[in-house]
């Protein structure tokens, strides 16, 4: 599936084609950092697909407890981290942040990755209240 996708601000927009089946939820201990969050939803695509359309993102090159480097793309204008890829030769894989999707609705995870650094309260959540009032 084609899908598109910006930062925050709009500054770095892009697209790609995308598995819709491939999205996952990753609880490593980075992507919780790195997110601000307990988990991160990623969607891989091929880089021959990835096409940035507008701005250039600031790279972070991060070493994960695994020893694999990982380049970590953010707009340099509002942080919104974008995607995170191989750090050293050319990528083939761009693991895209669902959150900047434009088709986010169609991208359910399908999988959950490192499960281990899973915080033990994430499986709680679909009990809670919803305290939106819309």
């Amino acid at each position: 599936m084609k899908i598109d996708g910006a930062c925050h601000c709009g500054f770095i927009t892009y697209e790609a084609e995308a598995d819709p089946e491939k999205t996952a939820i990753c609880h490593c201990t980075d992507c919780q950092t790195l997110s601000g969050s307990a988990f991160r939803i990623n969607v891989p695509v091929p880089a021959a697909t990835f096409r940035i359309l507008s701005g250039t993102p600031n790279i972070y090159v991060k070493t994960a407890e695994s020893g694999a480097k990982r380049a970590q793309a953010f707009c340099p204008k509002c942080g919104a981290a974008l995607y995170a890829t191989g750090a050293e030769g050319t990528p083939t894989i761009y693991s895209i942040r669902v959150g900047t999707v434009r088709q986010r609705d169609a991208l359910a995870p399908h999988a959950q990755l490192w499960t281990g650094s899973r915080l033990p309260w994430v499986a709680a959540l679909g009990g809670l209240p919803d305290a939106t009032a819309r």
